[in-house]
């Protein structure tokens, strides 16, 4: 009976190392997909830095735009509180 369990552990054994022989190759099949997954992480993040760059400085035109325009606006209500108050001055 103890060689039969004795027979089942070392075939359970030889199963286990002939699974681990393998484990080299898995892991540096697993080292190149990481090694790829990073190198295309590194390019998406180094387009998205890009477009975010590129949308700031549009967006800062887009302000300044709206500043000047904000400006203009501004000193036209400035001349017409200016016009109101000289008109009731006037009378």
């Amino acid at each position: 009976m103890e060689s039969k369990s004795l027979e089942n552990r070392v075939t359970a054994l030889e199963r286990d190392v002939e699974i681990l022989r393998g484990l080299p190759d898995r892991v540096a099949t697993l080292e190149e997909r990481l090694l790829q997954f990073q190198l295309e992480v590194r390019g998406e993040f180094s387009a998205v830095r890009h477009e975010m760059h590129r949308l700031a400085e549009t967006l800062r035109i887009e302000i300044r735009a709206g500043d000047s325009e904000t400006r203009r606006y501004m000193r036209v209500l400035h001349e017409e509180v200016l016009s109101r108050i000289a008109n009731i001055h006037r009378r």
